[in-house]
């Protein structure tokens, strides 16, 4: 599989979230997550131990991190967002997921090439939401777009 990603949590509220989310980047092979706001605390929820395997950085703004020709996609919902069903994902991609209680706001959203909403009837739990892209980009992988 070519190209990588990687996840930015953008000031995510609870510990055991982000260690779900170490979880799943451990499971789907994303290539480091990168977090604002309070300091991690090891989690039980990262039963892999994800963070001894791939880099997991605190950062005042995510928009700092962005890797080197690596697409920033906000996963969102809002009206014009393009529907994970529907969205190819680019090579290098930097997902940006917002706080379990809130959203990216235009803080965020203005540096983001891309938007992509998931399909569901209501708000999802923060690591769901990784887990559910990430596979989606595996998925995917062999019809992967430009970027």
């Amino acid at each position: 599989m070519r190209g990588y990603c990687a996840i930015g949590l953008d000031n995510p509220q609870y510990n055991p979230n982000i260690g779900a989310v170490l979880r799943a980047a451990g499971c789907f092979g994303a290539s480091m997550v990168a977090f604002t706001g309070s300091k991690y605390k090891k989690a039980r929820t990262d039963v892999h131990r994800a963070h001894k395997r791939l880099p997991l950085i605190h950062v005042e703004d995510l928009k700092d991190i962005i890797p080197y020709a690596c697409v920033p996609v906000a996963i969102e919902i809002m009206d014009g967002a393009t529907s994970l069903i529907d969205y190819q994902h680019p090579h290098r991609a930097f997902y940006i997921f917002g706080p379990e209680n809130s959203t990216l706001g235009s803080r965020v959203l203005s540096w983001c090439r891309d938007v992509v909403s998931i399909p569901s009837d209501g708000a999802l739990n923060l690591a769901a939401c990784v887990n559910i892209v990430l596979y989606d980009r595996l998925l995917k992988g062999s019809e992967r777009g430009p970027g």
